[in-house]
């Protein structure tokens, strides 16, 4: 008889694995748009690069230039562009949670739905560009929610420690006596 043990027996443990490689995934963030500056010359705290701030107008400028999405075409050079400099913030930050969280199993239902948020909007900026662009992005939207909805951060990650610490609220499970 097979060993159970392996394969599609512990989904799990395949889940966690899954949320740990894209949570990597959007942690090259830290390193692609973030940097960290001394404050007061000694503490160190992550600030969003100046590099980022400058490259991101030119990124979204791209992808607007040919949108067929007018809605969104909009969007990007009414809004974002115009405010670049919070929209390079909002994204820098909201993909170093996403990262942090998935990786971590910190929060995930947070990390989930904030990069459900941001791979829906990449793939609305970028999906006219080519057919890798709609699936990349669709994969990313399908892993978000799945990892929301299997509470994936319970398998190897920090909420597990979480919910073993806090008390049972008004939605938790409890047995029928």
């Amino acid at each position: 008889m097979p060993d159970r043990s392996v394969g599609m027996s512990r989904p799990s443990e395949w889940l966690a694995v899954v949320r740990i490689l894209v949570g990597l995934y959007f942690v090259k963030t830290l390193v692609t748009k973030m940097s960290v500056v001394l404050a007061g010359g000694v503490v160190p705290l992550p600030v969003v690069s100046d590099r980022w701030i400058n490259v991101m107008p030119k990124i979204v400028e791209k992808q607007a230039a040919g949108n067929p999405l007018a809605f969104y075409k909009q969007f990007l050079e009414h809004t974002v562009l115009t405010h670049s400099d919070i929209f390079a913030h909002l994204t820098a930050w909201g993909e170093t949670i996403v990262g942090l969280g998935l990786t971590l199993g910190l929060c995930t239902g947070l990390a989930s739905i904030v990069g459900l948020i941001l791979v829906t909007s990449y793939g609305l900026a970028t999906q006219w560009m080519s057919t890798g662009q709609q699936g990349f992005h669709l994969l990313l939207f399908t892993l978000m929610v799945t990892f929301f909805f299997a509470r994936a951060g319970r398998r190897w990650g920090l909420d597990a420690v979480l919910a073993a610490r806090r008390p049972a609220g008004l939605l938790a499970r409890r047995p029928i006596s």
